[in-house]
């Protein structure tokens, strides 16, 4: 039972708030009011009989807006009251809360609240800018070989049913050149993956295509089209192109500007292994490398790789410069389709960076 005689501190000391009072034996409230007195809290009903507890008696939950302030006491009963005032300086006066009343007053200043939006935002901002790219990254580095096959299959199949590449008009001659070029780099390359060149029409009938183009699917899957053989002087142009595509199937390129361009949802399918939504997700795969290409650091990498094929197969690293000049003289595919090679990110900068590593190999 609560104490019912107690001190009567002096007024001064006093704080005092109205509520209502649960005496925990029924679902009625009385009006009260509570008195907080030094080390003692009173509860007053009217005419009858005070209560009295110690203040390490009393329980204080933590205060929530629009929620009225609450103490419990030792034998169930309970205050409400709407004076949050009264009672946070009671909170001060005993060191209650301390934690949660910092937290309070935070939500209730306009300049932190502001401040913490602009934090939220910078921190969204850096997620967005290199959390996810290096979460993308990540995600590549352990994709299965079983996704990676996955991607490679659908996207071609997307490709072909859209018209944007047909069978090769080349003779066949000519395409067993090729081939044995493309095995001599994707056999220096090395990796899990089951390398392919892929000789396509870029301008099949009745469609643009992609025109003169290369690119790289995550498994080592390499198309070339007719239109880009045809562009080039020399084979060692067209086998420098092989090599920087090489370069982006062993550094995984592909599959990292797939997941940081389709989200997240991507990446947890990469991590787990989930062959059945890969093969949804790997339908917008031909949609995130036509539009989206590479960073200008892949693009370095892939050309470095290439570089040192070059240069340890032939010395220099001039036919690839030549053919990257030239496409991007063409200033983008036929149609409007943009070229995967032309519309690299800085094509003069990449040039000028294989004429550097030409020059240090020197």
């Amino acid at each position: 039972m609560p104490d019912l005689t107690g001190p009567d501190p002096a007024a001064t000391d006093s704080l005092t708030a109205q509520g209502v009072f649960f005496d925990g034996r029924s679902s009625r409230d009385h009006p009260a009011t509570l008195l907080l007195d030094g080390d003692q809290v009173r509860v007053r009903l009217g005419a009858q009989a005070e209560h009295h507890w110690r203040a390490d008696q009393v329980t204080l939950e933590a205060a929530l807006p629009g929620v009225r302030r609450s103490l419990s006491f030792p034998d169930g009963s309970r205050f409400e009251t709407p004076d949050a005032v009264a009672i946070r300086a009671w909170e001060r006066r005993h060191g209650r809360n301390r934690l949660l009343g910092g937290v309070r007053r935070l939500e209730g200043s306009w300049g932190t609240a502001l401040g913490a939006v602009a934090v939220t935002g910078a921190v969204l901002w850096g997620f967005v800018t290199f959390g996810v790219p290096a979460l993308a990254r990540q995600a590549a580095a352990v994709t299965p070989v079983g996704v990676l096959a996955t991607f490679d299959r659908e996207t071609l199949q997307v490709l072909e049913g859209q018209n944007l590449i047909g069978p090769s008009k080349l003779s066949a001659a000519r395409q067993a050149q090729l081939q044995a070029a493309f095995r001599d780099v994707s056999g220096w390359a090395g990796g899990p993956y089951g390398y392919r060149l892929l000789l396509r029409d870029g301008e099949p009938a009745g469609s643009s295509g992609l025109g003169a183009n290369a690119f790289a699917l995550p498994n080592g899957t390499v198309v070339m089209t007719d239109q880009l053989v045809a562009l080039a002087r020399s084979d060692r142009e067209l086998v420098g192109v092989l090599a920087h595509e090489a370069g982006h199937v062993t550094q995984r390129h592909g599959l990292a500007s797939v997941y940081q361009a389709l989200g997240l949802s991507l990446i947890v399918t990469a991590l787990t292994g989930d062959i059945v939504s890969a093969t949804t997700f790997a339908a917008a795969v031909p949609v995130a490398l036509v539009q989206g290409g590479y960073s200008r650091a892949a693009e370095t990498q892939s050309d470095e790789v290439a570089a040192r094929f070059m240069l340890e197969r032939y010395r220099t690293t001039r036919p690839l410069q030549a053919i990257l000049a030239r496409l991007e003289a063409q200033d983008g595919g036929p149609g409007g389709v943009p070229d995967l090679l032309g519309t690299h990110p800085g094509t003069d900068a990449r040039i000028e960076h294989l004429k550097r590593l030409e020059d240090a190999a020197r």
